[in-house]
């Protein structure tokens, strides 16, 4: 409470940071100290003019000049609050110096990456600092990774306690990916050389629970009976997430395996689907392809509002252990960019203001905050239901 600001937002200029900021506007407790922050005063202040005339108390907000490329702001920013929520990305080319900044500070950081090299380089960097300063660093508070990871742990708390586990998540969604989400993949494939390094490098240091096993479950394309659709390996950073919060708490017993897969109604969009990763990896390899992949979307653009509105996924798991078999969808709408923006400022939030498990370091959402993120995002309309055991 000696800081000034429970929490403050970086990158409200953007398109997903000006909605978050918006939801901050109108669901953060009226209590709540929270400033914006970015590169420009000018933009900076359209924002919280926007914002004003949603909440008018936001007219009041503090707005903090603070660029990536400039240390000593971001250690000023990250001294000045309990909470950092970032939206810059892609953040392998932006992210680090607030990570550092935040590690030093003792400062809890959230963030939207799905990157998995960026995710490992900064465990590797600052998982260490973070835990003797007290900061949680949590990255993947968006669609990437909260459904699939509180939903991987909401499907084993209903399974029995103790035994081995095998959970496996189907995801299906309505809407088009985020600009930063796919400048992230894009990114993400043609750094797949420097990622296998990073990952050789935290497999080397980190330390699995003694006495569990932690790991997949046999995957490969099939017609998935249940569901009435086939389903593909989703090799995302979501299936790393949930095994990681799965070494991190007991609960998901001796022996836990998880599988990771998209639904695609017709086998014909399977080979479709296979063949334009593939295509997309490719051309991500060489440098004029893959600057010429960039420019196909454009950061700090996106939908309209009624485009968004009609826009949805679900993510089903079954789960089955001890003799016992469960089915939970988590469902909600706009995954790329509304509920996104949703699911990053409630974290923010539940790591302000929660009573949160005596855990620091880089950690996963499940492990960070676990039952009562799980809570906040069922009042905010994210539903996380059993519907078959």
């Amino acid at each position: 409470m000696s800081r000034p600001y429970d929490l403050v937002l970086f990158g409200a200029t953007g398109y997903t940071g000006g909605l978050t900021a918006e939801y901050l506007a109108q669901h953060a407790p009226p209590a709540t100290r929270w400033a914006l922050a970015g590169r420009s005063p000018a933009k900076l202040e359209a924002v919280r003019a926007r914002l004003a005339a949603l909440n008018p108390a936001c007219a009041a907000l503090d707005l903090i000049q603070a660029d990536v490329g400039d240390a000593a702001a971001l250690a000023k920013l990250a001294q000045s609050t309990r909470v950092v929520l970032t939206t810059v990305g892609p953040y392998i080319h932006y992210g680090e110096p607030l990570v550092a900044a935040c590690a030093a500070a003792g400062t809890h950081y959230a963030d939207l990456t799905g990157e998995p090299e960026f995710v490992d380089l900064m465990w590797l960097r600052y998982h260490q600092q973070a835990q003797q300063t007290g900061a949680r660093i949590v990255h993947c508070c968006g669609f990437d990774s909260i459904p699939h990871d509180l939903g991987a742990y909401f499907t084993v708390l209903q399974l029995p306690a103790g035994v081995p586990l095998r959970v496996e998540g189907f995801v299906r969604a309505g809407g088009g990916f985020s600009a930063g989400t796919y400048h992230s993949a894009v990114n993400a494939f043609g750094r797949i050389r420097e990622y296998a390094k990073v990952a050789k490098q935290r497999r080397a240091r980190e330390q699995y629970p003694q006495g569990r096993k932690i790991g997949s479950t046999r995957q490969r394309v099939h017609y998935e009976r249940s569901l009435g659709t086939w389903v593909v390996p989703f090799p995302s950073v979501d299936p790393q997430m949930v095994r990681r919060s799965a070494a991190a708490l007991d609960r998901y017993g001796p022996e836990f395996r998880y599988g990771h897969y998209v639904q695609v109604k017709k086998l014909g969009s399977v080979a479709a689907l296979i063949g334009g990763v593939s295509a997309l990896f490719t051309l991500a390899q060489a440098g004029p392809t893959r600057r010429w992949l960039l420019s196909r979307k454009t950061s700090g653009e996106g939908p309209t509002p009624e485009q968004r509105a009609k826009s949805w996924f679900r993510v089903r798991f079954h789960g089955e252990g001890g003799g016992r078999k469960v089915t939970v969808d988590v469902k909600g709408g706009d995954p790329g960019y509304g509920e996104t923006a949703k699911m990053l400022a409630e974290s923010a939030l539940c790591l302000a203001h929660d009573a949160l498990p005596d855990r620091s370091g880089q950690l996963t959402t499940a492990a960070a905050m676990g039952d009562a993120l799980l809570v906040r995002l069922q009042r905010a309309g994210i539903s996380f239901e059993v519907v078959a055991q």
